[in-house]
């Protein structure tokens, strides 16, 4: 994964449109229905802190890791400002190391479809295992290969901000359902003039059977498969997956 620079200092802006509140929210729904324990939480791939923070609020001991410093310098920013106890760490999520066991680790936003590709995600799932309390869950959402050939596919979206302009253009791969996205950051500085930045990354997209075998792999047991942001039964046309698994061994 890149260190995501300039896209870590736009993202929150980029991303306004997103409630974490009602997203911590929904995962708690999630953990009481799959009788998870409120307790200690890993926000794996957590950005710029803004999920960790509600769930801090919410009475987790919650533990953040990300692979890039620049969202976790983000992150430090609210962190001194809200002044919660979120313990953050900088480690590839490949390579997961834990102090200790966690009870419920959370995945949001697509991350898992941000690795280069399924032996990372393999990966990435047996360090959670690992790491994972014995009937402990874990809960992530991805993109589905629905979403990456009719959403995201060649496509072109723009963001006109009060002081950014930014244009993310996709290419699609049909052979691996690989979309590259492309974005240009244009900064409005205080002279009227623009500056421009770059910013590169891929998702990869898999099929329900490909995850749900990496997860029983890994000794993972799928309780739950919602389309996003329900608790409705996945549909061949969700364009996002929510998974709940718990650890069976």
């Amino acid at each position: 994964m890149s260190g995501y620079g300039s896209f870590a200092y736009y993202y929150d802006r980029l991303t306004q449109n997103i409630s974490y509140k009602q997203r911590a929210e929904y995962f708690d729904t999630l953990v009481k229905m799959h009788g998870g324990k409120k307790n200690i939480l890993l926000d794996l791939a957590c950005g710029t802190g803004s999920l960790s923070e509600e769930f801090s609020r919410m009475g987790y001991d919650v533990i953040a890791v990300d692979g890039s410093e620049e969202m976790l310098n983000e992150a430090l920013d609210k962190k001194f400002d809200s002044g919660l106890n979120i313990q953050y760490l900088c480690q590839d999520m490949t390579e997961l190391d834990m102090f200790g066991t966690i009870d419920v680790t959370v995945c949001a936003l697509d991350s898992l479809n941000h690795l280069p590709d399924l032996e990372a995600v393999r990966k990435t799932v047996e360090r959670v295992s690992l790491f994972c309390e014995p009937r402990g869950l874990f809960l992530f959402d991805i993109n589905t290969p629905y979403k990456h050939r009719n959403v995201l596919g060649n496509n072109t979206f723009v963001y006109d901000l009060e002081d950014v302009y930014c244009i993310w253009q996709n290419t699609y791969c049909e052979e691996d359902n690989r979309v590259d996205m492309s974005l240009d950051f244009f900064e409005r500085l205080e002279n009227g003039d623009y500056k421009r930045y770059e910013e590169d990354f891929s998702e990869i997209a898999f099929g329900c059977d490909v995850m749900e075998k990496i997860l029983a792999d890994s000794g993972f047991d799928v309780v739950g498969k919602y389309d996003y942001d329900t608790f409705e039964p996945a549909k061949e046309n969700s364009e996002k997956i929510v998974y709940a698994a718990k650890k069976i061994r």
